[in-house]
């Protein structure tokens, strides 16, 4: 597929917006949490709420994937996200089932050991009273989750094993020459199975969101957006933090 610094500038343009917007959703949903534990917001005002959070990240989603039909692979490699963040993609996100992770952690099922210095600021007491049909629900969907996760990554693995197959590789011989269409159309298969996968990927991320809040109460759901949020401001944050820390040990030597 056809790479241009045009599209590439959409690409970094669209992340760093919706980086900011998730700057802006933490605030939004922490002042919702406060208004509702005064009785000031009720749940339908809360589920509007999620509906427009919901929304905002389909709006991402359908922007990455009119870009990834035009370039895909910057999106396994995103040069606008730092080597921190990058080390934890999978498929150009987030893990579906590491949104499933961070409820039980959220409800002291699972308690990682830096959760206290991610949610910094966030009161997540509601989440000690998940009820025995919710913790149900939730087990069975991260079951499913790993299941698809498997299967994805199992596509993944014999894309990246056809970039050496022999249709690709005569492609790669004939760099240094004049190309036509015929000779650059099995890489352009390639980049277009590539933009299939994280769209399918992304479509994953969003079923299991909604599959989520479908399960948690309103109050709940609100509390988990706030909390998802706030850890992917703070990676971002660590990962900067990293590079200046990098770069200074870099110039001292």
């Amino acid at each position: 597929m056809a790479s241009s610094s045009s599209n590439r500038n959409k690409e970094e343009n669209l992340y760093e917006s919706w980086m900011k917007n998730q700057r802006e959703e933490v605030k939004e949903l922490q002042n919702a949490v406060v208004c509702a534990r005064k009785n000031e917001q009720s749940d339908g005002e809360l589920n509007e709420l999620l509906r427009k959070m919901v929304n905002n990240f389909q709006a991402y989603v359908n922007g990455r994937s009119r870009l990834a039909r035009v370039d895909v692979s910057p999106f396994f490699a995103p040069t606008w996200c730092t080597p921190l963040e990058n080390s934890v993609l999978w498929i150009g996100g987030c893990r579906p089932s590491s949104f499933i992770r961070l409820i039980y952690a959220l409800c002291g099922i699972e308690i990682e050991s830096r959760l206290a210095e991610y949610l910094q600021g966030i009161n997540i007491g509601d989440f000690g009273q998940l009820s025995g049909n919710q913790i149900i629900m939730i087990d069975k969907l991260q079951r499913q989750i790993i299941g698809e996760e498997r299967k994805f990554s199992s596509r993944l693995a014999s894309l990246q094993e056809d970039v050496v197959d022999q249709p690709i590789a005569m492609a790669a011989k004939i760099c240094d020459t004049k190309r036509d269409d015929n000779e650059t159309e099995p890489l352009e298969k390639h980049g277009g199975d590539m933009a299939n996968l994280l769209e399918e990927a992304d479509e994953l991320r969003m079923k299991t969101l909604k599959e989520i809040l479908g399960i948690l109460t309103p109050i709940q759901g609100v509390e988990y957006l706030a909390a998802a949020k706030r850890i992917r401001l703070c990676l971002q944050q660590w990962g900067k933090k990293r590079e200046q820390e990098h770069n200074s040990n870099n110039n001292y030597n």
